[in-house]
């Protein structure tokens, strides 16, 4: 295995951001090429178009596209995109070493292993919106599970595309003109694929294959429900023996693979539990029997599989000290709920107060939290490349209150139930695998 984990990992944890100071043990994204954020123009770039066209879009930086042989790729028709959602890169790691499941290590031999960062915020919904724009946070304006938008009035939850207070109304955002066909200021990766003769397709599970989310995400993209992972790793196989054997003059084609399992049983149960270990291993055999087995003598090593996650997951215990509820004083000072992230928080605060709110939260909670101004965070590029959208800057807030250690803030008007959590700057949310093998 080519493995450029030792080399990468201390160069990108070590990273710093000019003008934000947010002291030690913080792993800021690597937009310049070694991010996920990189990955759509690389995509583009192995199948032989041109780049998203994003401002400060670019594929990964040279070292690695040498190492997917991006430049001696001539015969490559087809590239598979498999998004594990919450798996980190340590816990990729651990699995390799262990070798259980074994299909990872058996892989391997023949793989390349590279570190890559999240985006920040390092979660679901500003990841998977930057791998289908090729847009980061900063450009696209999706900077949280739970984001305010000034055009609508409301706190919005950006995966349900409901009010974010509002429980059972999926999609209930259209009812305030909301359509999240068009809702992104930045183009789509289907549409720029489709233009230049590159057929994109998508496999989801069948409970999100036609959400607001993936409406908003794969225009122009052929969408391909599945139920159980037998059901999508045969009909990914049928599907790709298919295109392989087309004539050599065939479209080339994109293929995205979203799995969110590991993500939903690490928030509930945390991601060192037994059942996300179990629960990947199954994911894994039935790649393994259901795809990788009976491809067989029928592999024509034209296609590039690409495998890596949105963001990784910490350890959250409970702790009713990080509860909003319990402060209220804190809370009489916000003009708005709490927003963004359990792990990476923007503060709406009330004219004035802006002081007071950081020396509350330094001294409440000391050493748990980073505080910064929303605006130096933006202009740093915490986000992106500045400048960042009007409506990045809106969705932002006052200050933003970024997790250290397990801590977290928890503002919500219901049971705080989750084990373990993402969205902040920590070496175990934001370090993802990229693991690619030819098929």
């Amino acid at each position: 295995m080519l493995d450029r984990t030792t080399d990468l990992v201390p160069m990108l944890v070590n990273r710093s951001l000019p003008g934000l100071d947010l002291g030690e043990g913080m792993v800021v994204p690597c937009y310049s090429g070694y991010s996920i954020f990189n990955l759509p123009d690389t995509v583009c770039r192995l199948l032989g178009a041109p780049g998203m066209g994003s401002r400060a879009s670019h594929p990964l930086a040279d070292e690695l596209l040498d190492l997917l042989d991006a430049g001696q790729g001539k015969d490559l028709r087809h590239v598979i995109l498999i998004v594990l959602d919450g798996l980190g890169l340590e816990t990729f790691q651990r699995v390799l070493a262990e070798g259980d499941p074994p299909v990872w290590r058996r892989l391997a031999e023949e793989a390349v292993l590279a570190p890559l960062t999240s985006v920040s915020p390092s979660t679901t919904t500003a990841a998977l919106t930057t791998l289908w724009t090729g847009a980061s946070p900063a450009a696209h304006g999706v900077v949280g599970y739970e984001v305010w938008l000034r055009e609508y009035g409301l706190v919005a939850n950006m995966i349900n595309h409901s009010a974010a207070s509002f429980i059972g109304d999926p999609g209930g955002l259209r009812r305030a003109g909301f359509h999240p066909e068009n809702f992104l200021p930045v183009p789509s990766l289907g549409g720029h694929l489709t233009t230049h003769g590159i057929h994109p397709a998508a496999w989801m599970h069948h409970s999100i294959a036609r959400s607001g989310l993936s409406a908003m995400h794969l225009q122009q993209v052929q969408v391909n429900p599945f139920r159980n992972p037998a059901d999508l790793w045969v009909g990914l196989r049928q599907s790709l023996l298919a295109q392989q054997g087309k004539p050599s003059q065939a479209r080339r084609s994109y293929t995205y693979v979203y799995w969110g399992d590991l993500d939903e049983l690490s928030h509930r149960y945390g991601p060192h539990d037994d059942r996300v270990r179990i629960e990947f291993a199954s994911f894994s055999q039935a790649f393994e029997r259901a795809f990788l087995n009976r491809l067989g003598t029928r592999r024509r090593h034209d296609t590039l599989v690409l495998v890596t996650a949105d963001h990784g997951q910490i350890h959250t215990p409970p702790n009713s000290a990080f509860e909003l509820r319990n402060h209220p004083d804190l809370v009489r000072c916000l003009a708005l709920p709490l927003t963004g992230e359990n792990r990476l928080a923007y503060l709406y605060i009330r004219p004035g107060r802006e002081a007071w709110v950081k020396e509350y939260i330094e001294a409440a909670w000391p050493g748990w939290f980073t505080v910064v101004p929303s605006r130096t965070a933006v202009e740093a590029g915490l986000f992106g490349a500045p400048p960042a959208s009007p409506q990045t800057e809106d969705r932002v807030g006052d200050w933003i209150v970024i997790s250290r250690r397990n801590g977290y803030l928890w503002g919500a008007a219901k049971e705080n139930t989750m084990l373990g959590r993402h969205g902040g700057l920590s070496r175990e949310e934001m370090l993802v695998p990229l693991f690619a093998f030819r098929v």
